[in-house]
């Protein structure tokens, strides 16, 4: 008895020892704030969990109070991952230095619009703004060519928008950024002059073209199949303006790499692995999303990935941070 508990002192000893010389190995868990919906997300982060052994610990939240709480933590926060709904927060994160640069390799074979300029995050997928139409209302010389085209007087009263979605402003801070802030106010105001009708979201928009309360919405891509997976001979279509058009706007769901964080290479991994074919995969199939890579099968609902690169306006997705300004127009134009 007395060797053996000399022998478990000694062992007592040596862990205590080599505690203090070796570090402990904390990468087998991360924390992320996630912007993304839990139904949406959940089940890629599971199969990232299974796959690498590191438990994701997931703050939910709305992703621009997400982006204020990490600024006020600063390095404090226990989050080692960010991934927002849009490339505004990502920008405002990446202004206030709070996101690390990532390895270029990681994201260098990816299409201009699907990245950021600064390399401090990258987009997990992509979604196009379109707009969606009633096939049985609109006749084909009636498609519009440009997001500017809606004011004419042909489409007096058969159009609509979201003013108050966030991804309506994020298409309205592009615009801005785009065409100035004169020229997207005089939009906004012809707009509202030519009976564009104001709904809650982008869903009820789709709703509106299916049920004949409107012949045209302003949307993000991902809705309608939606409704078609559950119906497929719902009654309505979508397209994209002629390329390079602002009303084409692919804005992103981007994921960055906290600076403060000591988890970087699982991080890291956390990163390639929605990346992946496996996972982009899953956002085109299952969410309706864009992937960002080439080579991946998309959703049939979807425009082709060469499709979706050659609309795409050329924009700095870095500059879509002034929701403010954007507010403040929208206010002008007695939107919101």
């Amino acid at each position: 008895m007395r060797n053996l508990l000399i022998t478990l002192i000694a062992l007592g000893l040596i862990v205590a020892v080599l505690a203090t010389v070796l570090p402990f190995n904390n990468d087998d868990q991360l924390t992320l704030y996630s912007g993304r919906g839990e139904s949406m997300v959940s089940p890629i982060i599971n199969k990232f969990e299974q796959e690498t052994g590191i438990k994701v610990n997931v703050r939910y939240g709305g992703t621009s109070q997400l982006a204020v709480l990490l600024q006020e933590e600063g390095d404090r926060t226990p989050a080692d991952l960010f991934w927002g709904q849009d490339a505004g927060a990502m920008g405002a994160l990446s202004e206030a230095g709070l996101l690390q640069t990532l390895p270029t390799d990681l994201y260098g074979d990816l299409p201009s619009i699907f990245t950021s300029e600064t390399g401090e995050w990258v987009a997990a997928s992509g979604r196009a703004r379109v707009f969606v139409y009633s096939p049985r209302r609109v006749s084909e010389d009636e498609l519009p060519q440009s997001v500017f085209d809606l004011t004419e007087p042909r489409y007096e009263g058969r159009v609509s928008w979201a003013p108050n979605n966030g991804s309506f402003q994020s298409f309205v801070t592009a615009m801005r950024h785009e065409h100035g802030d004169e020229r997207t106010l005089q939009w906004l105001q012809d707009m509202k002059a030519n009976g564009t009708q104001s709904f809650r979201n982008n869903s009820t928009q789709v709703e509106g073209v299916a049920d004949g309360s409107i012949d045209f919405g302003l949307v993000n891509n991902y809705y309608l199949p939606r409704f078609k997976a559950n119906d497929p001979n719902f009654p309505a279509e979508q397209a994209f303006f002629s390329d390079g058009d602002i009303g084409n706007l692919v804005n992103v769901a981007g994921i960055g790499i906290i600076r403060h964080t000591e988890r970087t290479e699982a991080a890291e991994a956390f990163v390639r692995f929605l990346l992946s074919h496996e996972a982009q995969q899953y956002f085109t199939s299952t969410v309706y999303e864009y992937p960002v890579r080439d080579g991946v099968p998309q959703h049939e609902e979807l425009e082709s990935f060469e499709r979706l690169l050659s609309v795409a306006p050329e924009m700095n997705l870095d500059q879509l941070t002034d929701l403010e300004g954007t507010l403040k127009l929208l206010r002008q134009a007695d939107l919101i």
